[in-house]
């Protein structure tokens, strides 16, 4: 047998290239249509018909349906889709894996696509240089377009020659005369292919060149490309084990989704495989069955009626599939809603691009995190139960410590993220979200001053008159009335901001004038001797502290709307 490391090394090699190929594609096409894509997908899942159309659409752009599922399950995790939007999705993006099969079947075996990889590489080698987002993003497009069917050539000439290798064929064979027990071997095999290449498109490549060099059969390719369909299940649920209860949730859809299909299909093998082996006849082409070249076109067929089948068998049911993963994994209420990261989690990263969604959405939640804490303040002026007092005292402290907390590990995955290669625009973006990270934990540090403040007013027995109450009253509301509109830019993207940015200038110069004015007020009421002084101080000292949460909130939704951001 001539198949030692070497020659298994260059095989992984050539795997390799074809791996590192789909990403550099996949990151490429991310960058180019990114923001579309992200509309597309707020757009087209409004049911569930265009919610499978949206799943085909992204899963035929980045060539994984691993890292599909994964972002459909970090949508879900970041409430960018609702769980049953995202069932329509997964459904889409398995029928999105079939393009795989159809792409290498026409273009990798009757076109000999990897010699004109170096004249595309030529062509795509100069984009990278220009200073334009889309043609570096086109060129980085066709630098992967060109690795990847590279990959698959060498692919090709790397697996063992049959005819000098026939142990391997040997060992192969043994494999298959078990009946319908070779089936479920071959269909373990794709599924732990799919497992450790972590990419149903790599596990349907290397079957294709299995079954068109004559390793394997049609049958034993087709069960192989059915155990595809169950291992591309756990890329996401392990990125599921980090994230919220609904992601769980769209992880475990999917993996009910894929096993009722392998299940009804292996009861229907033998027919399936015989009536596409008679339908390809019937168009004058050799049966896969006698024929090696036919196989991958046999294989084609075989893995879009499977997943298009699946799909109309199921769509009308994806109100009961909800129901039955909730039944599965219930919602353990308010601890489903911890103060930590939810919308991030592993997997994620490889996906560069659309982690800027998820970035947006967590920024987001820890901008509310800093409302809810700043609304203790008016509670705890109000409360005269020492007991209750102590408790939003002790809950001001904890949401101090959360803020410091989640500003870092927000800020280090933001890091993390702009470490890949992203386009000058989303670069832009995660740079203005660190900004109002900084921010956002500046109102955590001035509300927990503020808190310490009534303390201390409490523990002297200090109090305001009803006068400086009112106005406390009037500026917290002022300034709830800046927190809101901020959520509303940060929510609805850079260009509503922008157009909104006056409101927000207005309100910043509202509470600016309030503090000038109240400090002269209370200026002129302590010369009076209208009340005591330390009052005047605790009450001069509130109105600063609301004064400065104003500047916080100005800067956050400068950052949002991309202006005065330097």
């Amino acid at each position: 047998m001539d198949f030692g490391l070497v020659q298994f090394l260059t095989l992984f090699g050539a795997l390799s290239l074809f791996l590192f190929g789909m990403k550099v594609m996949s990151e490429g096409i991310q960058k180019l249509a990114g923001d579309k894509m992200r509309s597309i997908l707020s757009a087209m899942t409004s049911n569930r018909f265009l919610g499978v159309f949206t799943g085909f659409l992204i899963t035929t752009f980045v060539q994984s349906s691993s890292a599909s599922t994964v972002m459909v399950v970090s949508f879900v995790n970041a409430g960018l889709l609702s769980l049953v939007q995202s069932v329509g999705v997964i459904m889409g993006a398995n029928i999105g894996t079939t393009t795989t099969a159809w792409f290498i079947s026409f273009l990798g075996f009757k076109l000999n696509i990897a010699s004109l990889s170096l004249p595309i590489i030529g062509i795509a080698f100069p984009l990278l240089y220009f200073s334009r987002d889309r043609l570096t993003s086109l060129g980085e497009t066709l630098l992967g377009f060109a690795l990847l069917f590279m990959g698959l050539g060498l692919l090709q000439e790397s697996v063992p020659d049959l005819q000098n290798n026939p142990e391997m064929f040997m060992a192969l064979e043994n494999l298959t005369g078990y009946g319908f027990g070779s089936i479920m071997i071959f269909l373990g095999i794709g599924t732990l292919l799919t497992i450790v290449l972590q990419s149903s498109s790599a596990t349907m490549a290397l079957t294709l060149v299995m079954c068109n060099n004559g390793w394997i059969g049609f049958e034993h390719g087709a069960a192989i490309v059915l155990g595809e369909n169950i291992g591309t299940t756990i890329t996401a649920n392990l990125a599921s084990l980090v994230g919220n209860v609904h992601a769980k949730r769209t992880a475990l859809a999917h993996t009910l989704f894929n096993i009722f299909g392998v299940l009804w299909m292996l009861t229907l093998f033998n027919v399936v495989i015989s009536t596409i082996s008679g339908y390809m006849e019937g168009l004058g082409l050799n049966s896969p069955m006698e024929d090696p070249t036919m196989v991958p076109f046999g294989l084609a067929i075989f893995h879009t009626a499977f997943n298009i089948t699946n799909t109309l068998l199921l769509i009308g049911l994806v109100k009961t599939i909800v129901y039955a993963v909730e039944r599965i994994i219930p919602s353990k209420g308010r601890t489903d809603e911890r103060h930590q990261l939810e919308y991030f989690g592993s997997g994620f990263l490889h996906m560069a691009e659309f982690s800027v969604l998820q970035a947006r959405r967590e920024t987001r939640r820890y901008c509310d995190l800093a409302h809810r804490m700043f609304n203790f303040i008016p509670e705890m002026i109000y409360e005269t139960d020492k007991k209750k007092f102590s408790k939003l005292l002790a809950r001001v402290s904890k949401y101090e410590e959360i803020t410091d907390r989640v500003e870092v590990e927000i800020t280090t995955f933001l890091i993390k993220v702009s470490r890949k290669q992203l386009s000058i625009s989303t670069s832009e973006q995660l740079r203005r979200m660190r900004l109002v990270c900084s921010e956002v934990e500046k109102i955590g540090d001035v509300c927990f001053k503020m808190s310490t403040l009534l303390e201390k007013k409490r523990e002297e027995k200090v109090y305001f008159t009803p006068k400086q109450r009112d106005e406390l009253n009037n500026i917290f509301d002022i300034v709830n009335e800046a927190f809101d509109v901020m959520m509303v830019n940060l929510e609805r993207g850079e260009v509503f901001a922008r157009s909104n940015i006056q409101q927000a200038y207005a309100l910043e110069k509202k509470i600016n004038m309030f503090r000038d004015h109240v400090s002269e007020e209370v200026i002129g009421d302590i010369e009076k001797g209208s009340f005591q002084v330390k009052g005047g101080f605790y009450f001069n000292k509130m109105i600063s502290s609301c004064e400065k949460v104003g500047d916080s909130i100005l800067n956050i939704n400068e950052a949002a709307a991309g202006v005065n951001v330097e």
